[in-house]
């Protein structure tokens, strides 16, 4: 029975109430529950860490001093556990050269496919390329200028600009006496340079000979040594007409040559690859005049030059002056009244020697100016290591194609190799529905040598494209870069890439992979882990979606409720055993308990914000108004164009305009009704903080407060202790082994750091004098360790740290502790965070809130809670945007934008903007069809179409 079953004895990571349970291997097992239950507790802090634990132990003594050793989970027993692969929600990685087709490994392929079955043509002519042996050349030139007298030459400068002093002096030493320059054969002369800016061609003469069949062995040992020197090519001077020859590629009519194609020869993450002026990126930085010059009415007085802000007393100042003062114009003057040589000199600086007129003292004199320019001042601070000055330079610049490559990331001689007419960069940009189709066709175009080569790489590539294709992501491109990436399609890439390795008795567990997939494309998602586990794998998912569940061979449900409240097992079986059960999740599952759609919206407040011609990425050139004081749902299957509307171009271009700054945002028209706002903030689910030492009480502001509690006790007054020492960020009340984070971090040489705990103050924080000071019975660090539920109470009488505290209370946050350190909340759990402090500030009653999917991670019942919060913004006059695929926010919602019809290029329309009712009357979409079905089931009718 062990074998077939994990069995877990006294379970007591974080909150679990010392559990014990029996999972089913080779099943698909959903972990479910309240936000905070326990459910990741058991599946990574448990589970998954036993395996990786196990794991290391089988590295030898030596391997281990590098990994170190991890701590065992709290626990008493676990048996039956198989190597164990965990996919997480983790932060995608930011690197710009990581994209889809990298991390999928289908580049690599491609890349391999390319080298050896490509065409190379000449990027000069277009004519495919020759690629000759030794024998096949001296064959031609013994055809070609058969009784002719000719010179060999090996070439070795070609169009470049330099005075190759040593170069003639090295070639002198191995004994040669003659080059041709710039098309003139010249004798070496000891100490013989060139012209250094002019651009040079230069060829070594080798031989010259009568080509005839007594001198065949004298040709070919001149040949050879061209090759040598020549890198390959050599050049037949006839008549002074050269012909080109090469043993590499070769075009016949230029004499342009390329390497023979490798794997890195398409890499753009390789020098022998990556196109030489971006490096690979694809983009380059460059100064945008419009940021710089944002108001050219303006005068440099005050503030026309964005950069230089408004008149200072200061050297910069100065030196503008003394410019101005040489075309007559003074600091007062407008920008727009400034000729192009002067805004040329503003831009690239002098150094020219300027006539100055020192009005003080009456004197004139010629002075030496050196003024930078201003697009050099900002591209070193753009480049310096100080990071406030980088942020700063920032906003001045702006994202381009990159002028040599155009985006393709590549040198020019790799995007000439050509497979069906289509470059690599182009078959990279192609999204996969696009890509399986030019894969499934190549066959038919290649020759029986070509295929015989690609046949095994062909297999590989389609077999890793269906994988993509099977978890939703139609629409991606290999080119997509990765930090562009949700972490929804994230994990469902890290999925397939699983299911492409092949490996069996694995268990994987998964952290929400349904997030930000449309209910279209839920059911291929379920199907795709289906297949997992039919290939001898035991899947559990750490999951909320009604279809996932359902679909799942056995359910655990934890609660009952979270935090403190929850760590137990309530309910366990398949999906028909929890119809009967009374946990929240089988009440919702069952539909005793159900969500009311909003079939009667919000009137809203009668004023609209409207973006005219939107087209970045895949949108087409479109006009969406939203309806303010309003609850807005923004809707569409994956790909379709919602982040690009509402996060890439809707909220920087707001945001512009509201704040006066300069946000990349996606091109659009224009936007009218942004004086009905006057706030607008994107609440997405990035944490709160990026290191252990961040904690939710700092975040929503009542840190403060509690640390001028403990000031204010009399043994604080008494030893002369002021608000700072209860800080853990500064010095004096913080340990001093851990400086204040209450761990200590190891480095790992092959692995992501270890945190441990702090043996000085043992996860404390502070030091023991600090810790000896207590407010209501408690020390800092105690308090810290209160939920927030404790924390009310604790806190009657402090009315503005209950009003904070209550916040977190009401939006379902409770279980969370004060000094909880932020790395550890979910996205889900920092995005309610965010919102709770948004409840605390005051309103104006005129902010447009956007949220991305508010609901990863959260059960049936906190989804209840959150579109409760989401209703107390809207009511005191906000506007709130959600990006959402769940039907039961959907259904909330008081007006509703559907994205579609696809994703990718076959999207970026709206398919409909209106009401909730509205919807249940139109069939255009997907997400019209499903809303229905939603409804109909909630309403417990047949159908709720109109």
């Amino acid at each position: 029975m062990s074998n077939e079953n994990i069995i877990i004895e006294g379970a007591r990571v974080h909150n679990l109430k010392n559990i014990s349970l029996e999972i089913p291997l080779h099943k698909l097992i959903v972990f479910t529950g309240l936000s905070g239950s326990g459910k990741s507790s058991l599946a990574f802090d448990t589970i998954f860490a036993e395996g990786q634990r196990r794991y290391m132990e089988t590295f030898g003594a030596y391997a281990r001093q590098f990994v170190g050793m991890f701590d065992r989970p709290d626990v008493d027993n676990i048996t039956g556990i198989p190597p164990v692969v965990a996919i997480e929600q983790k932060t995608i990685s930011q690197n710009p050269r990581s994209t889809v087709g990298t991390v999928t490994e289908i580049y690599d392929y491609l890349r391999l496919l390319y080298a050896k079955v490509s065409t190379a043509y000449s990027y000069m002519t277009g004519k495919p390329m020759l690629q000759l042996s030794i024998d096949e050349i001296i064959q031609k030139i013994q055809e070609k200028y058969k009784g002719e007298h000719i010179h060999i030459l090996a070439p070795l400068v070609k169009a470049r600009k330099g005075h190759y002093r040593e170069l003639f002096e090295r070639y002198a030493k191995l004994g040669f006496e003659q080059m041709r320059i710039d098309g003139k054969l010249t004798t070496l002369k000891q100490g013989m340079k060139l012209e250094r800016y002019q651009t040079h061609d230069i060829e070594l003469w080798i031989d010259e000979l009568d080509v005839n069949t007594t001198k065949v062995k004298r040709l070919k040992n001149s040949v050879d040594l061209a090759l040598k020197y020549g890198g390959g090519n050599l050049i037949i001077l006839h008549d002074d007409a050269p012909t080109y020859y090469s043993k590499n590629l070769m075009c016949e009519d230029t004499g342009i040559s390329y390497p023979l194609p490798e794997p890195n020869t398409f890499s753009f993450n390789s020098p022998y690859g990556a196109c030489p002026t971006c490096r690979g990126l694809g983009y380059v930085s460059e100064i945008d005049l419009d940021k710089i010059f944002p108001e050219r009415s303006k005068s440099v007085r005050e503030g026309g030059i964005a950069p230089f802000g408004e008149y200072k007393n200061n050297w910069t100042f100065r030196q503008l002056e003394i410019i101005l003062q040489k075309y007559d114009l003074t600091l007062d003057d407008p920008i727009e009244n400034f000729p192009d040589e002067l805004i040329q000199t503003l831009l690239y600086g002098t150094d020219e020697i300027i006539n100055v007129n020192y009005k003080d003292i009456g004197v004139t004199s010629d002075y030496q100016l050196n003024f930078d320019g201003i697009i050099n001042i900002v591209n070193k601070l753009a480049e310096a290591d100080n990071a406030m000055m980088h942020k700063w330079a920032n906003v001045f610049q702006i994202i381009k194609p990159c002028p040599t490559c155009e985006g393709a990331r590549l040198k020019k001689e790799s995007l000439y190799f050509k497979i069906d007419n289509k470059n690599i960069a182009e078959v990279s940009n192609l999204e996969m529905t696009a890509l399986i189709n030019w894969i499934d066709n190549l066959p038919k175009i290649f020759n029986d040598k070509q295929n015989i080569i690609a046949k095994e790489l062909l297999k590989e590539l389609r077999t890793r494209v269906n994988f993509l294709l099977d978890v939703g992501l139609s629409y991606l491109t290999l080119n997509r870069p990765t930090y562009s990436l949700s972490g929804g399609e994230a994990q469902r890439i890290r999925l397939a890439t699983q299911i492409g390795t092949g490996l069996t008795g694995v268990l994987y567990i998964l952290d929400e992979p349904s997030i930000g997939l449309h209910q279209r494309d839920n059911q291929q998602l379920i199907n795709s882990l289906i297949k997992l586990k039919d290939l001898d794998n035991s899947i559990i998912v750490v999951e909320h979606d009604r279809d996932m569940m359902l679909s799942a061979d056995q359910i655990v449900d934890f609660g009952p409720g979270a935090g403190e409240h929850g760590g137990k097992i309530i309910a366990q079986g398949s999906p028909e055993d929890l119809i009967n059960c009374d946990s929240l999740t089988c009440q919702y599952l069952s539909g005793k308990k159900k969500f009311a759609p909003k079939l009667e919206p919000r009137p809203g407040n009668g004023k609209i914000l409207t973006i005219l011609g939107a087209s970045g990425h895949n949108l087409k050139n479109i006009d969406v108004s939203f309806p303010l004081n309003k609850l807005i749902g923004i809707t569409g299957v994956s790909g379709s164009g919602k982040s690009s509307l509402i996060t890439e171009t809707l909220y920087p271009a707001i945001f512009n305009i509201l704040n006066k700054s300069y946000h990349n945002c996606l091109p659009y028209e224009k936007i009218e009704g942004v004086e009905n706002i006057d706030k607008i903030i994107i609440i997405d689910q990035s944490p709160i903080g990026r290191t252990p030492r961040s904690n939710p009480a700092t975040y929503i502001g009542i840190f403060d407060y509690i640390r001028e509690l403990f000031a204010q006790q009399p043994e604080s007054k008494m030893r002369g202790y002021t608000k700072s020492r209860f800080s853990f960020n500064v010095g004096g009340g913080r340990c001093d082994t851990c400086k204040g984070t209450g761990y200590l971090v190891y480095e790992m040489k092959f692995m992501d750091n270890v945190y441990a705990t702090c043996p000085t103050c043992n996860g404390k924080r502070y030091n023991r004098e600090t810790l000896e000071i207590r407010f209501k019975g408690k020390n800092i660090s105690e308090v810290l360790e209160m939920t927030f539920e404790q924390a009310y109470n604790f806190f009657d009488g402090q009315p503005r740290l209950q009003r904070s505290i209550k916040m977190i209370n009401d939006i379902g946050m409770g279980y969370i502790r004060l000094g909880q350190s932020s790395v550890t909340l979910s996205g889900g759990e920092a995005q309610r965070v965010k919102i709770a402090t948004e409840l605390i500030k005051k309103s104006t009653g005129k902010t447009l809130y956007i949220l991305d999917e508010p609901t990863t991670g959260l059960h049936f019942e906190d989804i209840s809670i959150l579109l409760k919060t989401l209703d107390k913004l809207v009511d005191i006059g906000n506007t709130v945007i959600v990006i959402e695929h769940n039907l039961e926010v959907i259904t909330h919602c008081d007006h509703i934008i559907d994205m579609g019809p696809e994703g990718g290029s076959m999207g970026g329309e709206v398919i409909f903007n209106g009401s909730l009712p509205e919807i249940l009357s139109i069939d255009k979409g997907y997400t019209s069809h499903f809303v229905q079905k939603f409804i109909a089931e909630q309403l417990g009718q047949q159908s709720i179409k109109v």
